[in-house]
């Protein structure tokens, strides 16, 4: 795949967003335009939550009485209940797998995450989150991120105030069911580094493809403590897991 010519429309892609200008975006350039319109439901997304949320479902073995979005949340809220965090976030990556047919997530990573050192699949994973994910996130933008070796790249999507984080109203959910296991994913399945940043105040969420994340131990999102709406806190002391009621069942 890497040998054969790229089709211009890889290079070109429609308007993404960018803080509150629109942007169209090459591989490797941008130039700004005009401003951004709001985003309106797309014919999809219904078939995205629905297909998201069977394979919860299969997960857990378990489902929610509420439709839509609510009753989504309500099985991530099951996922992380009654079994070790680590149990939650394989169970996480699991689900993620099952999305994609296994041979297309090796081919992507065995023949297109080694391009141009890794950056042409950065670019390309942010653009498709950006595009198909508003669903679950809500409005977002791709925008830059700084690399290590001090450049930058239009690698990075910015989720504006993320829906899945306001509905859960729990970090340890973000953390469990969220962030670990899709950097994970992304890492391993698909040959693209990923750190996501949530913002527990103002629930917006910057991910990063292309960068690596930092060990657990040091990472700050690990650190925050319980949202004092946080329901699942007092699941888990209804279940006698002996953690207090303002403890966030998290890393």
């Amino acid at each position: 795949m890497a040998m054969v010519p790229l089709p211009s429309s890889l290079f070109a892609w429609p308007k993404v967003y960018h803080g509150k200008t629109a942007i169209r975006v090459s591989c490797f350039s941008n130039s700004t335009s005009e401003p951004i319109e709001a985003r309106k439901p797309k014919v999809f997304d219904n078939l995205f939550l629905s297909l998201f949320r069977n394979k919860m479902v299969q997960e857990t073995g378990w489902d929610s009485e509420k439709p839509g979005y609510q009753g989504l949340i309500e099985v991530a809220h099951r996922l992380t209940v009654g079994q070790d965090n680590s149990k939650t976030r394989d169970a996480a990556v699991r689900i993620l797998k099952s999305l994609f047919p296994p041979l297309l997530l090796e081919l992507y990573r065995m023949l297109v995450a080694p391009i141009h050192s890794g950056k042409f699949a950065a670019l390309m994973v942010a653009r498709v989150t950006a595009l198909s994910c508003q669903w679950l996130m809500g409005p977002c933008a791709v925008n830059s991120v700084d690399l290590p070796n001090g450049s930058s790249l239009m690698s990075g999507v910015f989720v504006e105030k993320c829906k899945y984080l306001e509905e859960s109203k729990c970090v340890g959910v973000c953390i469990n069911t969220c962030k670990l296991p899709t950097q994970t994913f992304f890492k391993d399945h698909m040959g693209v580094p990923l750190l996501m940043e949530p913002n527990f105040t103002d629930y917006s969420c910057q991910f990063k493809f292309g960068i690596l994340p930092p060990q657990q131990e040091v990472d700050d999102a690990l650190k925050e403590p319980c949202l004092e709406i946080c329901p699942s806190s007092v699941r888990r002391k209804e279940m006698n897991h002996n953690i207090p009621a303002h403890k966030c069942p998290k890393a």
